[in-house]
């Protein structure tokens, strides 16, 4: 009988692969369109954050204000552009080494969930061939709460049969490594350490993640 007890939980968005930069340059775009610059250091405030969320941000950095009939429409176009962005995207835009963990992950039978506000969850993990190392998708369609309330992790776990306490989230936003750590689980921030102080360990990207650090984490 298998007796693993620790699950796995992944970020999508500059944890698996690199689409922040798809989202960059359609809220850009967006912002142009009304008037106004949209930058690189204003696009850090979007991470781990809802496409609603995002879109009340832009309209207040550009002070717009929408109605809801206009808010829907933007919400829309900006969807439509960052999709027509991603429809080329393949294997290259894996971020590097990820496929090393989950194919270790997997070789393991360790489960594994996808814990991402994307909307686009899936068909970015189709185009890139990731799709089949993941049992359970939490993504912005199943969630009502953004990051950094705890849901589309607490969900996760939920849907993968694994306490909260055993999970490992892999998060590069700051709203993640706090939904993560308000669900009790082992938060592993992806990035700049300095920015993502609050998680439990910190690696620049998973080339400094070794396959023994990950046996420390699973519970057999």
């Amino acid at each position: 009988m298998n007796t693993i007890k620790t699950g796995f939980i992944f970020d999508l968005d500059g944890v698996i692969v690199d689409t922040a930069k798809y989202h960059y340059l359609a809220w850009r775009k967006l912002a142009n369109e009304l008037g106004f610059e949209f930058t690189h250091e204003q696009n850090e405030l979007f991470k781990g954050v809802s496409r609603k969320r995002c879109l009340e941000i832009l309209l207040a950095i550009g002070k717009i204000k929408a109605t809801q009939e206009q808010f829907d429409s933007w919400m829309i176009e900006k969807n439509v552009d960052y999709l027509a962005y991603i429809e080329n995207m393949d294997v290259s835009e894996i971020l590097p080494d990820v496929p090393k963990v989950l194919d270790y992950l997997k070789h393991k039978n360790i489960p594994i969930a996808l814990g991402s506000a994307s909307k686009n969850a899936k068909p970015i993990l189709e185009k890139v061939n990731l799709l089949s190392y993941f049992d359970v998708l939490v993504d912005g369609n199943n969630v009502t709460k953004a990051k950094p309330d705890p849901e589309v992790f607490l969900i996760a776990a939920k849907q993968l049969g694994v306490k909260p306490c055993n999970c490992i989230v892999f998060e590069d936003a700051v709203a993640g490594i706090e939904a993560a750590n308000a669900a009790g689980m082992i938060s592993i921030g992806i990035g700049d350490a300095e920015i993502l102080n609050q998680a439990k360990y910190n690696f620049k990207d998973f080339t400094e993640i070794s396959l023994s650090f990950l046996d420390t984490l699973i519970i057999e």
